[in-house]
């Protein structure tokens, strides 16, 4: 749970999230500000363990749910641990493999870390973390037919792009399991509201469609507990029915969504020539999450500021004017960098990532803790050599060795004119290494010219 803290008095968060240009979508704009002005409402989002970590694209909803705790609302977490055994057929093509339930439990478990890193250094209230294999994998397969399924219009169902799809494709198709997975992911906006009180749900804009199919189940719900109490006929007839039921309000249940996140340039976001930018260290360390904002591009860094960060609009706004005069400088990236570093890994960490491209940049990595150090060649070129050969190593030799010269000759040249360096310092003529060169016992950094840097690993 988050740390304790002042709650602010409740508010409507939406116009603060125009202004960063994290809204698109609202099932009731005037119904839902209102919802949030008198009082504090609990708000979720659900998140697919489909991997033991998240992306960088999951963390916009979670950022969703931190303005909601900044405004004086209580987030809610779904972790999919129930629906995660069914599969999302969402933006895919073909059947998902299923995970047995202990890869899902593993992902979920590895999973919730993530955010008490970002939601509990957020203030406001408490937020909560549920998972929706508690109550579905209790339902059994004839309470679902009688009491959910009943609610849900198979014409309706397949015009869902996410079905249709897979319907036109003869070779693929769709299975009733996947097929059946906006029912579960609709009970979960039933269960919660019910059962927690949940009134409003978030996500991305793909979810749109889903929150709007929870929404229409949570009033038939309502509908079928008026026809047990007498209150509405159930043999009235369809269009009567219809009018009723468009008039159901529940208390008020509500939905809105962000935007999809695009690069300026058509690419896609989150996406690295070394692959996904996960959100745990273990997947992308803090040094390449640091570098991931700080490499991002001129047309980019201002979308991302506002996304990615809770710096004022104000303070992002100076800063677009600065980069302005002097975009060489990337003040704003540098910017962007830190402040979303720190969200999600601790100013601790962002500090040694800053350290460690500076160190990098400049040469000086004598000093960077053997961790940092790690951190920043994990994807630079290296090999393993055998510590017996290292004491008395000619230089030129090893030079061939690893690429970084294709002959003695040219070996001899890069060293004379000083564009080797070992370990970040400038190497001279006729320089041989030894176990005094090794950085943390196991490591000798090369570098020829600015760039081409080279680890080699002994042992």
């Amino acid at each position: 749970m988050s740390r304790p803290s002042n709650t602010p008095a409740p508010t409507d968060f939406l116009p603060e999230l125009e202004r960063r240009r994290l809204l698109k979508d609202v099932t009731d704009r005037d119904a839902l500000s209102e919802h949030l002005k008198t009082g504090s409402r609990r708000i979720y989002a659900g998140f697919d363990p489909t991997a033991d970590s998240l992306t960088i694209g999951n963390l916009v909803p979670i950022m969703l749910l931190a303005h909601a705790k900044r405004a004086g609302h209580e987030a809610v977490v779904l972790m999919g641990g129930g629906t995660g055994l069914i599969g999302d057929p969402s933006g895919k093509s073909e059947e998902r493999k299923p995970m047995t339930s202990e890869t899902v439990a593993q992902n979920v478990a590895a999973q919730r870390p993530i955010f008490e890193m970002v939601l509990g250094k957020v203030d406001g209230p408490d937020h909560l973390t549920v998972n929706n294999a508690d109550w579905l994998r209790t339902l059994s397969y004839i309470d679902v037919l009688r009491n959910v399924g009943k609610h849900f219009s198979v014409n309706m169902m397949i015009q869902k792009d996410s079905v249709k799809s897979r319907l036109n494709d003869r070779e693929q198709g769709i299975s009733y399991t996947e097929f059946s997975y906006m029912i579960l992911q609709a009970y979960d906006f039933l269960h919660l509201y019910k059962e927690q009180g949940v009134t409003v749900q978030c996500g991305g804009s793909d979810q749109y469609g889903n929150i709007v199919v929870g929404l229409d189940l949570i009033k038939k719900d309502h509908f079928a507990e008026l026809e047990k109490a007498g209150v509405v006929d159930f043999q009235m007839d369809h269009k009567t029915r219809d009018d009723v039921l468009s008039g159901v309000q529940p208390r008020h249940v509500l939905g809105f969504v962000a935007p999809l996140i695009t690069k300026a340039d058509g690419g896609k976001f989150g996406k690295t020539e070394s692959g996904a930018v996960w959100l745990t260290a273990d997947r992308t360390s803090p040094y390449a999450y640091y570098q991931f904002w700080l490499n991002c591009s001129d047309e980019d860094v201002s979308t991302f500021l506002r996304v990615f960060t809770f710096m004022a609009i104000e303070d992002i706004e100076s800063l677009e004017a600065a980069h302005a005069q002097a975009p060489g400088k990337r003040a704003a990236q540098r910017a962007l960098a830190r402040a979303a570093t720190i969200i999600l890994h601790g100013e601790s960490e962002m500090l040694q990532a800053e350290a460690a491209g500076k160190a990098l940049f400049s040469g000086a990595i004598a000093s960077l803790p053997e961790k940092t150090l790690r951190e920043v060649f994990s994807e630079v070129p290296s090999s393993e050599h055998n510590m017996a050969s290292l004491e008395g190593m000619d230089l030129v030799e090893l030079l061939i060795e690893t690429g970084l010269a294709k002959s003695k000759r040219e070996a001899r040249e890069f060293i004379g004119n000083g564009s080797v360096s070992i370990n970040g310092v400038k190497a001279a003529e006729g320089r041989t290494l030894g176990s005094s060169d090794l950085l943390h016992g196991s490591i000798i950094a090369l570098r020829r010219g600015k760039k081409a840097w080279y680890v080699t690993r002994w042992g």
